[in-house]
């Protein structure tokens, strides 16, 4: 029994008309129409879920944008007390120097008046 090409045409066109019944029927799960809801539904699940994590995301860079500031804020003291000592140490450098010279001038007073004194009781002792 030969099938002509008309037969076959109609055995195809049946076949595509009734295997979406038969798959919907068969296995409820797999029917074009509910998995394409389904995969839409997934879509827009992970869709939200992609938009909370860039918000969580945004929230944590902002935070470490704060935090960034602070410690920039926490430099900016420090060398501000490291300027604070440098000053303090000019100002004790400068002390240092005042009384170095104070002394070098007491050494020279002390000297000349030994000298002085030594040679007014040598002279006195002559005579």
């Amino acid at each position: 029994m030969a099938v002509t090409k008309e037969e076959l045409t109609e055995i195809s066109d049946y076949i595509k008309e009734k295997f979406r019944e038969w798959v919907a029927t068969e296995i409820p799960g797999l029917s074009s129409r509910a998995y394409e809801i389904e995969l839409r539904e997934r879509i827009v699940r992970v869709e939200e879920e992609l938009r909370n994590q860039r918000e969580l995301m945004k929230q944590g860079f902002d935070l470490m944008d704060k935090r960034f500031e602070q410690v920039d804020k926490r430099f900016e003291q420090v060398d501000k007390r490291f300027e604070q000592v440098d000053k303090r140490l000019e100002q004790i450098e400068n002390r240092i120097a005042e009384m170095s010279r104070r002394m070098f001038q007491f050494m020279i007073w002390s000297f000349g008046f030994t000298v002085t004194a030594a040679g007014i009781i040598i002279a006195v002792l002559k005579f």
